[in-house]
């Protein structure tokens, strides 16, 4: 399978810190790579050179053959990179429908004069633009709270909201940033099925930063390991998780 995302030798110093030391990796079209390591190993720092929120000192980033390294960060979901983060970036007084709405901002091809006069042309995209975010929400079994607000739903939710504003999109390549954070072990178990479905269904590739391990052997084709910013393994989890440096980087042995 042709490559979706291609990292090479991405390199970024802050200072005198050298943050992530010349990594290269790939990912592939309808798969799930997954990116594991300490805290502070450079995880969510490749994240954030993805989604061009940071520059790379040295190295390229190709996403779907194109040379994305110098790409502004707001063209980037317009391409077909969506994320989630660590920490949920919601509009918390707004409802999960309108913040799903918002993910399809990136999809608007009317201009401001259009919209003020709400032409036939943005009515039949706000049409459109709806019926995609009723796609998503059903994908996602998140009807009970369509007219809920963020700010009054339980945390695994939310979480399940944010996934579904990246769905929103239309990605080529999702990236997850530790989506099994502060769940439950049912809730791991339904992120693991989304996953799951995200892949096989609607055939898209996904870049996942994750501490869980179960969770990281059942949804991953293959899985880089990472410490102190270069990359000590890669190789199926099995390989990974028993490879003698990662030993070394988790249990100090």
């Amino acid at each position: 399978m042709s490559a979706v995302l291609s990292a090479d030798d991405l390199t970024i110093r802050f200072g005198g810190l050298t943050a992530v030391d010349s990594v290269s990796f790939e990912v592939r079209e309808r798969e799930v790579y997954t990116i594991v390591g300490p805290n502070g190993a450079g995880k969510t720092t490749i994240f954030n050179l993805i989604s061009r929120i940071y520059d790379p000192t040295e190295g390229r980033i190709r996403f779907g053959g194109a040379d994305i390294t110098e790409t502004p960060a707001h063209r980037i979901a317009g391409l077909g990179i969506a994320r989630t983060f660590q920490n949920i970036e919601l509009f918390e007084h707004a409802t999960v429908l309108h913040n799903l709405l918002v993910g399809r901002h990136c999809k608007s091809r009317t201009n401001v004069f259009e919209e003020l006069a709400f032409l036939p042309k943005v009515r039949r995209a706000e049409y459109a633009h709806r019926e995609k975010v009723e796609e998503v929400i059903d994908f996602l079994d998140l009807q009970p709270y369509r007219e809920q607000y963020i700010a009054n739903l339980p945390y695994g939710v939310r979480k399940v909201v944010e996934l579904a504003r990246a769905l929103c999109t239309e990605p080529k390549l999702l990236l997850l940033d530790e989506p099994a954070s502060g769940l439950s072990v049912e809730e791991t178990e339904n992120v693991a099925f989304w996953i799951d479905d995200i892949k096989n269904d609607l055939g898209i590739a996904i870049l996942m930063v994750e501490h869980d391990m179960s969770l990281v052997t059942e949804v991953s084709d293959r899985v880089m390991a990472m410490n102190d910013g270069k990359t000590i393994a890669e190789g199926t989890s099995d390989e990974v998780q028993n490879h003698p440096d990662v030993l070394r980087a988790y249990l100090g042995a």
